[in-house]
């Protein structure tokens, strides 16, 4: 018979308070990204030009196709050495992971640090009327977390 909750109803979250905070506020716009015939030897040139762990595979209209990362590459390394084959020649298009996780940009981000832990990803692609239109990675969700100072956590 005792009180199972304490806190109540949840008011809605006001305009501008930190509830409302949303994937499009951090999400990066301006990506590298790939193209599926590109070759994978420029794939890795620019992960580490860029200090970049992965980017988005899209076609020519910007539909968002795959996504390719660090450790896709690393598999073509090891699978080129194994088999004393040539890495030159090794596209995206055989290498991107097809089945591709992506969150709406209206997303809470907190929601979203939640999606992260349970999906075991390092980056979302954000696609709006099928096109690419931005990429939020942990690294992201991390700095909103910091801009908050703690404000609303106690």
């Amino acid at each position: 018979m005792g009180i199972s909750n304490y806190i109540g109803k949840r008011a809605k979250p006001k305009k501008g308070s930190n509830e409302n905070i949303t994937v499009a506020d951090y999400m990066s716009t301006k990506l590298k990204t790939f193209r599926p015939e590109q070759n994978i030897m420029e794939v890795m040139e620019t992960l580490v030009k860029f200090k970049i762990s992965g980017g988005p595979v899209v076609n020519d209209q910007n539909v968002l196709v795959g996504i390719i990362s660090e450790g896709d590459c690393l598999k073509q390394i090891s699978e080129s050495r194994y088999h004393n084959m040539r890495i030159d020649d090794a596209t995206v298009e055989k290498h991107m992971v097809r089945d591709v996780e992506t969150i709406d940009g209206n997303m809470n981000i907190f929601d979203a640090a939640n999606q992260f832990l349970q999906a075991k990803r390092r980056r979302f692609p954000i696609v709006r009327e099928g096109k690419l239109v931005g990429l939020i990675s942990q690294k992201d969700i991390l700095k909103a977390a910091l801009n908050l100072k703690q404000s609303s956590w106690k």
